[in-house]
């Protein structure tokens, strides 16, 4: 393979767990979210191909960060970002520091503990939601905090339920070390097709912080100013909380923790609509809103 197009597995944004720019976004915001969603997924892509080398992957990997800020050759997974970052006058900052991550994802398989996977996720998950918030003109200071936590915990929470793929497929585990062995768990027990007790008490122990993270994020939907982007986010916050309330009861390797499309639509609207309800008493619930637009 010589090009990241040629790595491509053909995954888009409405195969994803939670929302991706969504219609509740407003859109003249759509179209540069969903560019930096499509050059992530390039990115991704070159990450999770069994058939490249890590010295092949970071070499695609440079490429399209250089195609993105016009220091190499034009990539056409690049180049539709690079327009609209130049439209909006925003930075390749984070669509560069998630390339760091898939970087990282090409030479290490094993995390040691919670803050190096936390770390991990600081470059493969918190730089969606800044840019996110960037594109709608929210203040970071207000917003980058809870939207970080929210971000860690979605992170994680892919990483459970796919705990036993990775592994199977592309042996890379995101269960830290040191949590494993609290447990008795071993690696080998991701290869399982049932997870093994000590196993479970893993998978529910990081599905407890994962709700814990999205505790501290629960406040984001009511300090963003843009009503499109908060319904969005009450949505994945709503929907993450399932998730990780149904990965501390049930198997991951055995059953599929996943929303039904029925379930995913019902859940999103009402927590969208929920959202709405509460944009009148926003400044109420957080004084630190009172300067901000209605």
């Amino acid at each position: 393979m010589t090009t990241a197009t040629e790595a491509r597995s053909g995954k888009g944004h409405r195969d994803e767990n939670f929302p991706v720019a969504s219609h509740l976004i407003h859109p003249r915001h759509r179209g540069p979210i969903l560019d930096f969603y499509y050059f992530v997924r390039a990115g991704d892509d070159v990450a999770d191909n069994a058939g490249l080398s890590p010295e092949r992957k970071i070499a695609l990997l440079d490429g399209l960060a250089d195609a993105l800020t016009a220091e190499g050759p034009d990539d056409p997974e690049a180049a539709p970002l690079r327009r609209s970052l130049a439209e909006r006058g925003l930075p390749p900052r984070h669509a560069l520091e998630l390339l760091d991550a898939f970087r990282m994802d090409a030479h290490k398989s094993r995390y040691e503990n919670w803050d190096e996977l936390a770390h991990y996720c600081r470059y493969s998950a918190v730089p969606v939601g800044r840019f996110v918030l960037d594109v709608h003109g929210e203040d970071p200071g207000r917003t980058w905090p809870t939207s970080d936590a929210i971000c860690t915990a979605l992170q994680v929470i892919n990483h459970l339920q796919d705990c036993g793929k990775d592994y199977r497929n592309v042996d890379r585990v995101y269960l830290p070390r040191e949590i494993l062995e609290k447990h008795g768990a071993r690696i080998e027990d991701l290869g399982a097709e049932r997870a093994t007790p000590a196993l479970r008490a893993v998978i529910r122990e990081l599905a407890q912080r994962c709700l814990d993270l999205l505790e501290e994020g629960r406040p984001l939907p009511d300090l963003i100013d843009d009503t499109r982007l908060a319904m969005e986010i009450a949505a994945i916050h709503r929907l993450a909380v399932l998730l990780a309330r149904g990965l501390l009861i049930r198997d991951p390797l055995s059953e599929k923790v996943h929303h039904g499309k029925a379930a995913f639509a019902l859940t999103a609207l009402g927590a969208a609509a929920s959202a709405l309800a509460r944009r009148p008493f926003r400044r109420r619930l957080h004084p630190a809103l009172r300067g901000a637009r209605p």
